[in-house]
């Protein structure tokens, strides 16, 4: 199992670096009069990073929630 995981590692890390190296174009990102000009690939992971970012706070705010909703209909 271990070698498996070993073999997963490497294949998910050649898969990075050759996304990276075929995306070398840059590209120019504009948000509220600031612009950015980056590799297509450094941006790809910027908006990884900001999804899951965003995903976790929208599941934290979900659990928050439930979790009130479930505890005040218990009390009298």
């Amino acid at each position: 199992m271990r070698y498996l995981h070993i073999a997963l590692i490497v294949i998910f890390t050649a898969a990075v670096l050759l996304f990276k190296f075929q995306n070398l174009e840059h590209v120019t990102v504009s948000l509220l009069g600031a612009s950015a000009t980056l590799p297509v690939s450094v941006l790809v992971l910027v908006v990884y990073v900001l999804g899951m970012l965003t995903g976790g706070f929208v599941l934290a705010l979900l659990r928050t929630s439930m979790r009130g909703a479930s505890g005040a209909g218990s009390r009298p």
